[in-house]
């Protein structure tokens, strides 16, 4: 019995330091898009704490390009080891398997939702010279002359795109689809005016706001942002029920040990917790968000089946 008992004793000792050896080794940190953008700022952020508490370099690396799916297929592809995670997005989680056919990966399949790290309010911003001062006059304006107006976004397919089509449908309107590669180019021509409107993440709209260059009409979450307490919802300016907000948050590749990803899940959360990290995020217009796998897993789960019917229902395709 003394034999058996120290055997069973053994198991759960090399157990507990299998645990605590991960990390061994440096981890990667794909981000699907290109640097500077808001998930790319989230990421670094992160990383560099994330090296200080699992005590291994974390490096972030971007792979950007077809609206994200180059970078989360090469983590869907990896090894499920925990040392090549993705930062995840509304979009290569929740929005691309129902808009791109003949994809090489499935986000519900391939990957597993380890933490929910941000989530950022989006803004409807139009040109100073276009005559409509809120929600409501947009949407009376857009009604008056259907298909005259456009709406500008980041990329075909991308959640700034699906934003807009949600309040397309939501308000019954018709309004022009113009993509660009990025919210860089598609701020300047609405700016310029060249564009009507425009629902882009607040991280890069808000500078345009502040500085006099557009006129922000409404936010997409179900409360006011901290950094445009003055701007109403757009639910309650006019369209009950609309929210849309972009979030980001870490997965593993299918299959990864158990232990690995509640390790991670752990240390993320405890530096989303601190003042210091809630601070830089909400800096730029993002609310620190945290919470146990399951949690982020259950939201991805409902983002899929918002956006999946959406695409559906309005008939969305991405060339």
């Amino acid at each position: 019995m003394k034999g058996f008992l120290a055997v069973i004793a053994l198991a759960f000792s090399l157990a507990g330091n299998a645990q605590e050896k991960y990390p061994v080794k440096p981890l990667r940190i794909i981000v699907p898009f290109a640097p500077g953008g808001s998930t790319d700022i989230f990421a670094r952020l992160v990383a560099e704490r994330l090296s200080s508490s699992l005590a291994q370099s974390v490096v972030v690396e971007n792979r950007a390009g077809a609206s994200g799916n180059i970078g989360a297929e090469a983590v869907a592809k990896s090894a499920p080891d925990g040392y090549t995670v993705l930062m995840a997005t509304t979009g290569v989680m929740a929005i691309n398997n129902a808009l791109f056919k003949g994809m090489n990966y499935d986000a519900a399949k391939d990957l597993e939702p380890v933490v929910f790290i941000a989530s950022i309010t989006n803004v409807l911003a139009v040109p100073l010279d276009l005559p409509a001062k809120n929600v409501m006059e947009l949407v009376a304006l857009a009604k008056k002359e259907p298909g005259k107006l456009t709406f500008a976004s980041s990329g075909a397919g991308s959640s700034t795109h699906l934003s807009a089509e949600l309040l397309k449908s939501m308000a019954g309107i018709d309004v022009v689809h113009v993509p660009f590669k990025g919210s860089g180019q598609a701020l300047i021509d609405v700016v310029a005016g060249r564009v009507s409107m425009i629902i882009d993440n607040m991280p890069s709209a808000l500078p345009h706001i502040k500085g006099g260059r557009l006129r922000a009409l409404g936010v997409t979450g179900s409360k006011r942002s901290s950094a445009l307490p003055e701007v109403p919802t757009i639910a309650e300016a006019g369209v009950p029920g609309y929210e849309s907000l972009s979030w980001s948050g870490f997965a593993l590749p299918a299959g990864a040990p158990r232990e690995v990803v509640q390790r991670l899940s752990r240390e993320t959360n405890a530096i989303l917790a601190d003042t210091g990290m809630k601070q830089k995020l909400a800096e730029q217009g993002a609310d620190a968000v945290g919470g146990p796998p399951e949690a982020f897993a259950k939201h991805v789960r409902a983002e899929r089946e918002k956006w999946s019917r959406l695409v559906q229902e309005r008939g969305i395709v991405v060339n």
